[in-house]
């Protein structure tokens, strides 16, 4: 992706370098299992796992604060999150105006290493990214994309982060428009299989927006680009994960999607550029 010299998002909080020095207690480390293998980049966690990584959060027995200088390589990637962010709000803030949503409005990232609070909870590196609902934030650590790749297969690069960040943007676009609180008040009315199915539906969606996105930023995009961002889809499909860890699939727990579908729906987005083309709740529930 070509995005040297270009505009960085003020909405940007790097607290990376800045951790706490302490000991997770016993339960902490297989609570941070589950929640990698669940809601590996696509979790909203003010609807699915604020009281897991609060769980995980009050496991963690902090002794002090301790901060550290960036080496030169956070700092670049500091930088290209800065873009990619920035990105995101130009093609937005346009996309709304087209579609007569209204103005839009700029969620905040942060970049943190190993713990974070949120309006949502505490956290760990173990959530992967997700965003919060309360106070409109994308959280990343960004030691995960490699954890993407070691363990899961993806391969890798920077299109693969700019892909993930755009999908967790979608999940505040969904916020902004009402998508999101419609979802949790069916998902309250719903047996957990339906709720279950209401979630893919939701991060499908966030996948489309990603894709869209993707669209409307071809004049950076480089060759290969494309692919990276496939490749991180396909490697934390749902049944991709349950085939690498119990062996084998059940679709009923199904909460993101398959690896076919998150593909399948980011190059929708990709290919139409059209965000009224992304309703994939009467697609996935009819």
């Amino acid at each position: 992706m070509k995005w040297k010299g270009r505009r960085q998002s003020g909405n940007l909080e790097d607290r990376r370098g800045m951790g706490t020095k302490g000991k997770v207690a016993a339960g902490g480390g297989v609570i941070a299992v589950v929640v990698i293998l669940l809601q590996l980049f696509g979790g909203e966690t003010g609807q699915q796992i604020a009281p897991i990584i609060e769980q995980i959060g009050n496991s963690q027995t902090t002794q002090q604060v301790e901060q550290r200088d960036l080496t030169s390589e956070e700092v670049e990637m500091g930088e290209f999150m800065a873009t990619v962010l920035a990105d995101t709000e130009d093609v937005w803030n346009r996309l709304f105006k087209e579609n007569n949503l209204g103005d839009y409005k700029e969620p905040t990232m942060v970049l943190f290493t190993d713990a974070v609070s949120t309006g949502c909870g505490n956290a760990t590196a173990a959530s992967g990214p997700f965003y919060c609902p309360a106070g409109q934030k994308v959280y990343m650590d960004l030691v995960f994309f490699d954890e993407l790749k070691t363990r899961f297969g993806a391969k890798g690069g920077d299109f693969a982060i700019a892909y993930v960040t755009a999908h967790e943007v979608g999940h505040h676009i969904q916020t902004i428009l009402g998508t999101s609180n419609k979802v949790r008040q069916l998902q309250s009315q719903s047996s957990q299989t339906d709720a279950n199915k209401l979630s893919v539906a939701q991060e499908l969606q966030a996948d489309f927006y990603a894709g869209v996105w993707a669209h409307h930023n071809k004049k950076y995009l480089q060759e290969g680009d494309i692919e990276e961002a496939l490749s991180a889809a396909n490697a934390v499909g749902d049944d991709a994960i349950q085939k690498r860890t119990r062996g084998s699939v059940n679709s009923d727990s199904f909460t993101h999607g398959t690896s076919e579908q998150r593909m399948e729906w980011f190059m929708k987005g990709y290919n139409t550029g059209d965000i009224r083309n992304g309703d994939t709740f009467s697609a996935l529930l009819d």
